[in-house]
């Protein structure tokens, strides 16, 4: 558990470099953010859809079927 958490942290603190980077860099006009905004919102979303195809498959047709306690 703790070594996911500090690898979750660490891609985190990645991921704020990076936008931070194209934030300077659209700031100083050497990228278009326009572009490189629309690039990232449609890559997102497919993460976002991919994502939830996964969370469906693991719900509801890999079901791990655990006996119940009855007390």
């Amino acid at each position: 558990m703790n070594s996911t958490r500090k690898t979750a942290g660490i891609v985190l603190v990645g991921l704020i470099v990076v936008f931070t980077f194209i934030a300077i860099l659209g700031i100083w006009e050497v990228i278009d953010l326009d572009d490189v905004f629309r690039k990232i919102l449609s890559s997102l979303l497919v993460v976002f859809v991919a994502s939830a195809v996964v969370l469906f498959i693991t719900t509801v047709l890999i079901k791990d079927e655990q006996p119940k306690i009855q007390g």
